[in-house]
């Protein structure tokens, strides 16, 4: 039995194709892929390679998918055929320090559904065992979507980040970076009480997208010191988010920022590009705290579901785009060129 898949050959060589549905071991189980979400880690490895991936050793790319199972193995407990659930990708070794902790994503030997091995880009999945035994499957509840069980993973890396930089009741906060972990990150600070919540990007069309997904925050394309400054009559934000790939971003958080402000850089930067100089005298003299985060923990995971489910927050409108599998060389050229906010497959 063959299914349609997307595979990374190498750097820029994405091809659709008929593959063999994969086979389960007993501890195992086949995933029927309902939704599968592009994200920023799928574009970079298409356009700049990744390791061990080639002609030889393709890659089903894609780690943020949900989906019904269809078959469970004969050791498989708490899960059936049929039913409705999302996979969080990261797996860990589960003995480490950083696993026994509950942070599994940290793990030195972390594997990585879409990542190290074949992912959600594909008809059917095949979820290891270790990630059916350390609980990355979660049965997704009727009233959430296959896109927004898919789109999960990116709200959960968002999540981790929100632990961090925290948004009291009352605090202004800046996103720079329009994308949908962007308008996550506003949705999160709306769901903590922040006063007032700046969305910054270089892209008016963007912008737009976002205030049909996140209605309330304030846009703002250009001069965005001074429209901060005016927001907050000269105080600047408590909190200000880096969620996009950017060191001239990174460098004008810092005068975005009020005393006492907290500061994280969510999006990292391309190899090569990392170092940047910043003015430490503003943190000191500011008592700013920075953080970063990255990745998600299984807790995050489940958390972020919850809030969908519980219609604390809701992310489908951030799926802004809808195509099939054959189509999803267009669903990477979206990304790539902003056009929207998530791109979904669906099956």
């Amino acid at each position: 039995m063959e299914m349609l898949a997307a595979r990374l050959y190498g750097k820029n060589d994405l091809r659709i194709e008929k593959i063999p549905v994969p086979e389960i071991s007993e501890d195992e189980i086949l995933l029927r892929v309902k939704a599968a979400a592009v994200c920023g880690t799928d574009l970079r490895m298409l356009q700049n390679g990744a390791a061990g991936v080639d002609e030889n050793s393709p890659l089903v790319l894609c780690h943020e998918f949900a989906g019904i199972i269809e078959k469970a193995g004969a050791s498989v407990s708490g899960y059936e055929a049929g039913q409705r659930v999302c996979i969080a990708p990261n797996t860990g070794c589960g003995v480490c320090g950083h696993c026994i902790s509950g942070n599994g994503h940290h793990c030195a030997k972390l594997r990585a559904l879409g990542v190290h091995i074949d992912g959600g880009f594909a008809e059917f999945v095949r979820v290891p065992a270790a990630a059916v035994r350390l609980g990355n499957v979660t049965p997704l509840a009727d009233n959430i979507s296959f896109e927004a069980g898919a789109a999960n993973e990116a709200f959960a890396c968002a999540y981790n980040a929100f632990e961090r930089y925290r948004v009291d009741p009352g605090d202004m906060v800046v996103v720079i970076g329009a994308g949908a972990i962007g308008v996550m990150h506003a949705k999160l600070a709306k769901m903590a009480g922040a006063s007032k919540i700046i969305l910054n990007d270089l892209s008016q069309e963007r912008l737009d997208e976002c205030i049909k997904a996140e209605p309330g925050v304030i846009a703002v394309r250009d001069n965005l010191l001074e429209r901060v400054m005016e927001e907050t009559a000269g105080a600047g934000a408590n909190v200000v988010i880096i969620s996009c790939s950017a060191a001239a971003a990174q460098q004008a958080a810092f005068s975005l920022a009020a005393l006492d402000g907290r500061v994280n850089f969510f999006g990292g930067l391309p190899r090569g590009r990392e170092m940047v100089g910043l003015d430490t005298n503003i943190i000191h003299y500011k008592q700013l705290t920075v953080t970063g985060t990255t990745r998600s923990s299984l807790f995050h995971y489940r958390q972020t579901l919850h809030f969908i489910e519980r219609g604390i927050v809701d992310i489908d409108p951030l799926i802004t785009h809808k195509l099939p599998l054959g189509d999803i060389r267009k669903a990477f050229d979206n990304a790539a060129t902003a056009l929207g906010l998530k791109q979904v497959a669906i099956f």
